[in-house]
């Protein structure tokens, strides 16, 4: 007994390695790698590397730029995650009921998905064009003025949240979607008979038994806000002064335009850090109280 039982541990082992070694080639090893680089100085033509210490840290907390990524990238994730995630469960309550044309109201909220995100930058650049973009075309017809959405320090960061709103909504409807189609019929049944409203059978039945798929669909809007930069290279490029830049767009500025790898990396260890203490927030509170069937 004792043999087959370690036996059994050893083909568990075995079956994890495969993801194992992927896990620590291209996630823990550029961690470590990021690490070390971020110690050390950017190397020149004619010059190596040299070490440097915590001299790229001491530098961000002067950095004017890196301040500015930081609470950008803050707003746009709080300005994200919330929206896209209720209207996601909006949407997946209105086409789980049985209601004319569904399938083709599934089809026009999942369609954003598909788009690539430099597709759907392009499509809302002409939504935002001042004058003749949808949206000035729209104000005209109530007398507004044109306004430049993406040239304006007020409206350039608003704008990109829209449009990973707009794309990532439906793509978090389905998650929900298909978790609303594992609930027992049987227990908004029984919520009825004891007199409950749907607003109190939505949040003591639905929505308890939604939590796992929350938590899911949470991690994934958050890595979200902080790795999709593909609209901001194609509508802003972080401006105007900075003000729709996002921390991984100036990680990808300082590496490979101004060519300082060292100072980018230090950035690099700060975004890890930063998601590595919203993953113990979510997983370490967030998890506890959420229901498994």
């Amino acid at each position: 007994m004792h043999h087959a039982a370690r036996r059994n541990a050893l083909y568990g082992w075995l079956l994890l390695l495969p993801a194992a070694v992927l896990l620590a080639a291209f996630t823990h090893l550029p961690a470590l790698g990021a690490l070390w680089h971020s110690l050390h100085s950017s190397p020149k033509p004619g010059r190596a590397a040299r070490f440097v210490g915590l001299e790229h840290y001491r530098a961000l907390l002067d950095d004017p730029v890196f301040a500015t990524a930081l609470v950008n990238n803050a707003w746009y994730a709080l300005g994200t995650i919330v929206p896209s995630v209720a209207l996601a469960l909006g949407m997946a309550l209105w086409v789980n009921q049985r209601i004319a044309g569904r399938g083709w109201l599934r089809l026009a909220y999942f369609t954003p998905t598909v788009l690539p995100m430099i597709a759907v930058a392009n499509i809302w650049l002409f939504f935002y064009t001042p004058d003749y973009g949808l949206l000035d075309q729209i104000r005209s017809l109530w007398g507004g003025v044109a306004h430049n959405w993406l040239g304006s320090r007020e409206t350039a960061l608003p704008a990109l949240m829209a449009v990973a709103v707009w794309k990532e909504a439906g793509f978090f409807m389905i998650f929900y979607l298909a978790a609303l189609q594992q609930i027992a019929p049987e227990l908004h049944e029984a919520a009825a008979l004891e007199g409950a409203s749907r607003w109190q059978t939505f949040w003591r039945v639905t929505f308890p038994l939604l939590m796992p798929t929350t938590l899911f669909v949470l991690v994934n809007a958050v890595i979200n806000a902080f790795r999709m930069i593909d609209h901001v290279v194609v509508m802003t490029r972080g401006g105007p002064d900075n003000a729709s830049t996002l921390l991984l767009y100036t990680i990808y500025e300082t590496g490979f335009k101004f060519w300082d790898a060292g100072y980018a990396a230090a950035m690099t260890v700060v975004l890890l850090l930063v998601l590595g203490l919203v993953a113990l927030l979510q997983f370490g509170w967030l998890d506890r109280r959420t229901h498994y069937q």
